[in-house]
């Protein structure tokens, strides 16, 4: 539920762009300029004359339909286990904080004059924190973590070598995702349940899951 709530908030806010860009904001034209102004995410802006708020309004614009696109999918993926796996109120919780994380992340160590837009920044959270239930859920966790490894070697190689992605955002984003996760969230401990040996009336112990456990997949 909170997941379709972020995507439907980040494609509202790109409908208002293409009315104030235009149809050319499609493919990344139009009168973007307007957009940027409006509500991107500048450095110099925000230290110099106080405007905060660009920090979440950024977060919620993007440049092009291929921008949101690549942004809502992962978003749509990624959102879902975590919120599944932690629940709406911390998976929230996650999201806000990487978002803010990393637009502090652009503001310090951005230049001051490049606006940054997109929501990869928070999402790149919630890519930190599918590591942190992976880590935290202990050896049933690591195949989770071994199975996304190299997607998250992958982005991070994207993001380093593509000029026009911020790294300082997904990296803030990353870290933050990673660490808050690790601080709220206590994996269900397995329910331990005494069997009785039909045959010798021995005490057997076995592991079950606990109620309402899931099994952990991406």
């Amino acid at each position: 539920m909170m997941t379709r709530i972020l995507v439907l908030l980040n494609v509202l806010a790109f409908l208002w762009e293409l009315s104030v860009a235009g149809p050319g904001l499609l493919s990344g034209g139009g009168n973007i300029m307007a957009v940027l102004q409006a509500g991107s995410l500048f450095p110099a802006a925000v230290l110099q004359d106080g405007q905060w708020w660009r920090i979440v309004t950024g977060a919620f614009l993007h440049g092009s339909l291929l921008h949101i696109g690549v942004n809502m999918i992962s978003l749509w993926i990624l959102g879902r286990f975590i919120e599944a796996a932690i629940g709406r109120a911390r998976m929230l919780v996650v999201y806000l904080v990487a978002l803010v994380a990393s637009g502090l992340c652009v503001v310090y160590f951005s230049p001051p004059l490049v606006p940054t837009v997109g929501a990869s920044g928070a999402i790149f959270g919630l890519f930190g924190a599918l590591f942190a239930i992976g880590f935290k859920l202990g050896p049933r966790g690591m195949e989770l973590v071994k199975a996304n490894l190299g997607i998250l070697v992958l982005n991070l190689i994207i993001t380093f070598t593509v000029p026009s992605i911020s790294w300082q955002a997904h990296v803030g984003g990353l870290i933050s995702g990673f660490i808050v996760t690790a601080l709220i969230y206590f994996p269900p401990k397995p329910v331990r349940a005494r069997v009785v040996d039909a045959n010798t009336g021995a005490y057997l112990e076995s592991e079950v899951q606990s109620p309402g456990e899931r099994p952990h997949s991406l």
